[in-house]
């Protein structure tokens, strides 16, 4: 399944002290483990006009990918995709 745009939520995370990768992400009074950091991207020194320097991380949780982003000028956290996790198959049997 592919990665769904949203318009940017804003949302909460937690990272770790050393390495600065996200561990818990809470929105909507939900909060999800994020199991997995599949990719990292540095926006900082190409980066779109409106929005700034950013990161962009896609990371695993329980129920879904979520494409975040760290704004640098406003040091604030945003969903901006999501990828519902489907089970497979052979899981299910």
């Amino acid at each position: 399944m592919s990665m769904i745009n949203v318009a940017p939520l804003r949302v909460s995370v937690s990272c770790d002290p050393f390495t600065g990768s996200p561990r818990t992400v809470r929105a909507a009074g939900d909060q999800l483990d994020v199991l997995e950091v599949e990719r990292v991207r540095d926006e900082s020194k190409a980066y779109p006009m409106g929005e700034g320097p950013r990161t962009l991380f896609v990371v695993r949780t329980g129920s879904a990918r979520l494409h975040l982003a760290f704004g640098h000028r406003d040091r604030r956290w945003s969903v901006v995709g999501v990828d519902p996790v489907i089970e497979p198959l052979a899981d299910a049997a």
